[in-house]
């Protein structure tokens, strides 16, 4: 578990670290394109992530003392209280599901503002379904759009694993663009 930070250290919000992050990945993922050719680069970009994301839901289990749908509440709600980067839109929230729909992104927005709209699902929206699964593996996502893909919103449902199968994200990272 860990501990607070000292009162005159204040920590960075989750948009403030992805942004940080993409200074880096976005050159060296540019780079891997030119070597490898893109379809492979982002294939290990995305393997990259995937297992970063899965060890922090872990993380975030162990750290909350619990693997639960309820518990998982308490990320979903530390996105939306992250300054506004994301505007959330809470449809269930129950110990059986977990609905809701993310209608604003600043994350969307800061990807493009960096020149790097192909790359924002990669880096952000694609950790997702490894976090729930390393957060536990009865926890299952079913998402079809993404702001960053070109819809309006993000459609999160989250259920336990009897409730229903989980299903791919749509298109991965190739879904649809306006």
């Amino acid at each position: 578990m860990t501990s607070d930070p000292p009162p005159d250290v204040r920590p960075i919000t989750l948009l403030q670290q992805r942004g940080i992050e993409a200074e880096v990945l976005i050159p060296f993922i540019r780079r891997l394109e030119q070597e490898m050719g893109r379809e492979r680069a982002h294939a290990v970009a995305r393997e990259v992530i995937a297992e970063i994301a899965r060890e922090q839901g872990s993380r975030v289990a162990e750290a909350l003392g619990r693997a639960d749908l309820e518990g998982f509440t308490h990320v979903k709600d530390s996105w939306g209280g992250a300054g506004g980067d994301l505007t959330i839109e809470t449809l269930r929230q129950d110990g059986e599901r977990l609905d809701f729909n993310v209608v604003g992104c600043r994350f969307a927005e800061m990807y493009r503002g960096m020149g790097a709209s192909d790359l924002g699902f990669l880096l952000s929206c694609g950790r997702d379904f490894a976090l729930s699964e390393g957060y536990s593996d009865d926890l299952h996502l079913d998402r079809t759009q993404t702001i960053m893909q070109g819809a309006a919103f993000c459609d999160f449902r989250y259920r336990l694993a009897h409730e229903a199968p989980l299903r791919d994200d749509a298109a991965a990272e190739g879904g649809t663009t306006a």
